[in-house]
């Protein structure tokens, strides 16, 4: 076969290609606007140069320590600084950042340090009593590095050999970080939330984080040196990938160790800022703020939300208050939204339910995703877009992760077919928007949270007054979604709702924790199997 000559003498080299990481967007930052104000954390101002030099410094430190390409660097952080630093500095040495879920019992945290292999743990002193009881389960034994953070003035302990500040103060600002030899290296272990008995680790890699923060960049349309709000957790998919994004276009990260009305409405007024993410938990803190915690401020700010479509009237109410907002879909195992309700200036015309329809999709794909589709997983044939067929939606391109750590099977499984099978049952219109109907791993959403119903299901079940249980979600409009628990007791058993709620906190983490109790029989098939979809009209209905 002859070789075109576009084949011929046209390799690559080092002059030609470079693999795509998001490391970059922070070294150009910090070259092309060194005194720019990059984080704001309560009196803390840093700037792009200071915030590059302390990421390599912590390359640095981890690098001295031994830490290179492949190892696991566990984060059990807040939206801090620190854990900024950690999203460039972990992996400049080559190393993987897993940036651990604060709200997590010791159980799930030990596990996730084994699973890893974690070599090294940064800790904030807030979550001290959850890691001393992880770490006195866990296999691995990992150097502990303190985070005592000067905004943080609850309780909580140091449990390492050494402070964060003590660590990175070892290091070298200006470290000769490597780019990753291959752009296909792993940067990033999230942990999913254990839908079906352990944890996955989902493996993120340098090219995908790279595109999908720059696809944030293009979808929140954010402009030239915008304000970003951390109302999102960092560790929730690597903040939708946004510690990355926030570099490309050199903004300022204003950090936020806990979501309160006050605290936001300050940053809104006080900051300028311009961008925010959440579940509709935030929304409602927002929304139902005491007028003494409310701040005015002049500019509209987008607000990006996920899970449960937004009702109609928390949409009025938001755009009401100053803030645009957009509803985006995604999964741990696509760095977070690579789906977004992209809305079309000819549906402004719409009557308002009309319009609510329109915003009740989750939408089309992302910039980076290349394919988005709802499938027969039979056949594996897209539906016929009428609105109406029901089918899985199926994902495939550079934003779906290189597969879940030390899982062969589940990895298998997952990409059957040459798609990425996210579990998630929906139609699509004839105008290629897609909307969620079902989810066929009964996961619950609450707060933005992941909460498994099986994992629930098998606390309420290990009562001893307990004979069945069923747990699926209830509207709730604080939250989205809550856990609702219905529950047949044992012949001759008594347990009151608050009895079975204390066990539960007894057992699970406590935003996993069912907010309902019903006594009921549980309603079955001929076959024993229990009806769910009779349960959920319950569950609304209550």
């Amino acid at each position: 076969m002859t070789r075109s000559a576009y084949d011929t003498d046209l390799d690559r080299n080092p002059a030609n290609y470079q693999p795509l990481t998001p490391l970059t967007f922070l070294e150009r930052a910090a070259a092309v606007f060194p005194a720019r104000t990059a984080i704001v954390h309560g009196p803390l101002r840093r700037s792009y140069a200071e915030f590059y030099a302390r990421a390599r410094r912590l390359a640095s430190a981890l690098a001295r320590h031994g830490i290179g390409k492949n190892d696991t660097v566990a984060a059990m952080l807040s939206n801090t600084p620190a854990m900024l630093e950690c999203h460039y500095g972990v992996p400049m040495g080559g190393a993987v950042l897993n940036t651990l879920n604060t709200r997590l019992d010791a159980a799930i945290i030990a596990f996730s340090l084994d699973h890893g292999g974690a070599k090294v743990l940064i800790t904030d002193r807030e979550f001290s009593k959850t890691i001393r009881d992880a770490l006195a389960l866990c296999k691995v034994k990992p150097l502990v590095i303190d985070y005592d953070d000067p905004v943080y003035d609850g309780p909580g302990e140091r449990l390492g050999s050494v402070e964060y500040e003590d660590f990175i103060a070892g290091g070298d600002p200006d470290f000769d970080w490597q780019m990753p030899s291959d752009e296909w290296d792993a940067i990033a272990l999230n942990y999913t939330s254990g839908t079906t008995g352990d944890p996955k680790g989902v493996v993120y890699h340098h090219r995908g984080a790279n595109l999908l923060a720059t696809s944030n960049v293009i979808t929140g349309n954010m402009g030239r040196h915008p304000v970003y709000l951390w109302t999102l957790p960092m560790f929730h998919c690597n903040g939708w990938c946004f510690p990355w994004t926030i570099s490309i276009v050199a903004g300022t990260h204003v950090c936020l160790r806990q979501v309160r009305a006050k605290a936001m409405y300050d940053a809104l007024a006080d900051h300028g800022v311009t961008h925010l993410c959440g579940a509709p938990i935030v929304m409602s803190t927002l929304l139902n703020a005491p007028a003494e915690e409310r701040r005015d401020f002049p500019q509209t700010v987008s607000f990006f939300t996920a899970a449960a479509p937004p009702p109609e009237a928390v949409l009025a109410g938001m755009k009401q208050a100053g803030f645009e907002v957009t509803h985006l879909y995604g999964l741990t195992e696509c760095y977070g939204p690579s789906v977004v309700n992209d809305w079309n200036d000819d549906w402004n015309a719409l009557s308002p339910a009309e319009q609510a329809a329109k915003k009740a999709r989750q939408g089309v794909r992302y910039p980076a995703l290349e394919g988005l589709d709802v499938l027969d997983p039979e056949t594996m044939r897209p539906v016929p877009r009428d609105g109406q067929t029901l089918g899985e939606v199926m994902m495939r391109g550079n934003v779906v992760m290189k597969g879940y750590l030390s899982n062969r099977k589940s990895t298998e499984a997952a990409f059957a077919g040459g798609w990425f099978h996210t579990g998630d049952l929906g139609v699509r219109y004839p105008d290629g928007y897609i909307q969620l109907k079902d989810r066929s791993k009964d996961i619950i959403i609450s707060g933005g949270e992941n909460i498994s119903s099986i994992e629930v299901e098998d606390a309420l079940y290990k009562h001893p007054a307990v004979q069945a249980a069923a747990v699926v979600a209830r509207p709730d409009e604080k939250w989205g979604e809550t856990p609702c628990a219905f529950v047949e007791l044992k012949p001759g058993q008594t347990a009151s709702e608050a009895d079975i709620i204390a066990w539960c906190r007894q057992h699970l983490a406590a935003f996993k924790c069912p907010r309902t109790i019903v006594f009921a029989e549980v309603p079955k098939t001929s076959t024993g199997k229990i009806q769910k979809f009779r349960l959920r009209e319950m569950a609304r209905a209550l």
